[in-house]
């Protein structure tokens, strides 16, 4: 890359870099708030390297009259997440006391928002660490937003330009001017979770409690403050929380269309159609198995059940239980719910639910084609044309989300995991979601007793999975590299 490129890379990593150091203010000022000052010192510590290196980068100034290529976005995006991540962890390292693979693994679980974590004692845990778990999660949140929104699309990464600006959510001219955009984007997120926070007072917990579970339910994150997640908390909490993160993982153009008059905007929408049938439909059918097969009263039944489906499709990993004691069915049905994630433009992980709808109507139309020969059947998505663009990047995507879990697995067979640790913790990590199956990864445990390669290994693949694939394996391309 050339000079002048490298140069402002730099200078939007260090703005980055800045803004995360800012933040570890709001640990230091909880930890102050609770008479913890023997822990204040890590975050400050932390905030002045932090800091230090974001200045160092920034001071320089921005080139002039250099714009950044699609090539040059792969990088900056990529290059953003990890380098953010490096410094984030520095506090849990000096905090927690665990090595630097722990604490970058549950950084980037945190930045990810997949909630996959390898601490224990956690209702025992500084408020300090506890409130950083947190906001790592929602700063993570808000960022994969905006870079579904505004940077995959133009790097037609894995079919999603059917929501960039020409395309789809913004066909409507939701607003003219892309920071306008953004306001508006963070105003609802910030809104969404100050709507949480009293929800969850309401609902029995804490002021504490509440403002962490709130950053992490909006996110569609998953840490919780207990090592019982929600578990440990009143079952009115439950339903704010599969309230919240329903509210996440919805497209958050539609939430501006809707601001800006469009008031059908959500419900007109295929994606969120199709998102909400899923979940409805998988609560219902699940809860009146689970009511059959258990002593337990309907409404529980509805609530846990409906809770641990949410929790699963739209990747955030809370509990109340432990599904993979409810049998065989339960534990497949879980496997099988862990790869749909959220919709597209959410804080959600997963495949995305468009790409289901997108390959069913390919299949639809391919099998009228094979009825009728000779007719000319449109394939079309939501009221737009798929163009053979879009069908080869959802396609090429697709593969490679596949194979990446398939890799992944057999890397962490190689390293003595177990068949089911090593498949639902690749496919757990690729997909965002947080918590596997089996007995160490499961609900009830954490990543822990994993092996340190493995970790790194799950680290990876958590990147993979927020950055949409491509988006990375194209940096490990000979082509990238060339001048």
């Amino acid at each position: 890359m050339a000079l002048p490129t490298l140069r402002i890379i730099g200078f939007i990593l260090g703005i980055f870099l800045i803004t995360l150091a800012v933040s570890m203010l709001i640990p230091m000022l909880t930890l102050w708030l609770y008479g913890r000052s023997d822990d204040l010192s890590a975050f400050g510590w932390a905030a002045l390297l932090t800091g230090g290196v974001g200045a160092a980068l920034v001071i320089p100034g921005r080139p002039a009259n250099v714009q950044l290529r699609p090539r040059d976005m792969y990088f900056l995006t990529t290059m953003s997440w990890l380098v953010v991540c490096f410094f984030a962890a520095l506090p849990l390292m000096m905090i927690h006391h665990i090595s630097y693979t722990d604490a970058f693994f549950e950084t980037m679980s945190g930045i990810t928002t997949t909630g996959a974590t390898v601490l224990s004692g956690l209702d025992d845990s500084s408020p300090g660490l506890l409130i950083w778990r947190s906001l790592l999660q929602w700063l993570g949140g808000i960022g994969f937003i905006g870079m579904a929104i505004a940077i995959l699309p133009l790097l037609r990464v894995g079919g999603m330009r059917l929501f960039q600006t020409e395309s789809s959510d913004w066909s409507e001219k939701i607003m003219p001017r892309s920071h306008v955009v953004g306001r508006y984007l963070l105003a609802i997120y910030v809104g969404f979770t100050a709507m949480a926070i009293p929800a969850f007072l309401f609902a029995g917990m804490n002021l504490f409690d509440a403002i962490n579970h709130a950053f992490t339910s909006v996110a569609t994150g998953g840490f919780s403050t207990s090592d019982a997640s929600m578990g440990n908390f009143s079952p009115a909490s439950h339903w704010v929380a599969m309230f919240f993160m329903i509210l996440g993982s919805l497209p958050f153009t539609l939430y501006v269309a809707t601001l800006r008059g469009n008031h059908l905007a959500l419900a007109s929408d295929a994606q969120v159609r199709g998102f909400l049938k899923i979940i409805v439909g998988t609560s219902l059918l699940f809860s009146l198995w689970y009511a059959l097969t258990n002593d337990v009263a309907p409404l529980d039944a509805l609530r846990i059940v409906s809770f641990s489906v949410i929790s699963v499709v739209s990747t955030t990993g809370f509990a109340v239980s432990d599904y993979t004691l409810w049998g065989d069915f339960a534990f497949m049905a879980f496997f099988y719910l862990t790869f749909i994630g959220g919709c597209s433009g959410s804080t959600a992980g997963g495949l995305k639910v468009f790409r289901f709808q997108v390959a069913y109507s390919l299949l639809r139309a391919n099998l009228k084609q094979m009825v009728h020969p000779r007719a000319v059947i449109r394939q079309q998505y939501n009221g737009h044309t798929l163009d053979e663009e879009i069908v080869r990047s959802i396609l090429t995507f697709s593969f490679f989300f596949t194979m990446t879990i398939a890799l992944l697995a057999l890397s962490l067979s190689l390293l003595g995991l177990d068949p089911i640790t090593a498949l639902t913790g690749a496919a757990t990590a690729v997909c965002n979601v947080g918590p596997g199956l089996g007995q160490i990864i499961g609900p009830a445990g954490t990543f822990g007793p994993l092996p340190d390669a493995a970790k790194w290994l799950l680290a990876i693949g958590m990147l993979l999975g927020r950055l949409e694939i491509i988006t990375v394996l194209v940096l490990l391309t000979s082509t990238f590299w060339k001048h």
